[in-house]
């Protein structure tokens, strides 16, 4: 990559993954928050600092399992990635290999008939 602009287009896309990634993230604190006003919203025998106690432990755990489930999925998304490379590879080596004997086959045909 010695072209400058083609490292600011990963610099750009870099940029604009980690902007998608907060503002999902926010997002899901904003649903956490939300979730967690609604469970103790019927519960009024509750005291302000009960209510408060709470609403920050359920955001608290469901943040945490949040954080879990999506490096469940980056460590899935980045195996099967791995899989899917190799599998290319594979594929690829096999094209040429096929491609190499068939062009040597016609090569020495051609020979034959021309020595014919």
């Amino acid at each position: 990559m010695s072209d400058p602009s083609l490292r600011q287009g990963a610099t750009e896309g870099e940029l604009g993954n980690e902007v998608e990634g907060y503002l999902l993230w926010q997002a899901r604190i904003a649903e956490a928050e939300q979730r967690a006003q609604e469970f103790v919203r019927p519960m009024d025998w509750l005291t302000t600092a009960q209510r408060t106690e709470i609403e920050q432990s359920y955001v608290e755990d469901a943040l945490r399992r949040a954080r879990k489930d999506l490096e469940r999925i980056a460590a899935r998304c980045t195996s099967l990635r791995a899989e899917y490379e190799n599998r290319y590879r594979e594929l690829r080596r096999r094209c040429v290999g096929w491609t190499l004997g068939v062009c040597a086959g016609l090569a020495a045909a051609v020979t034959l008939l021309l020595l014919l």
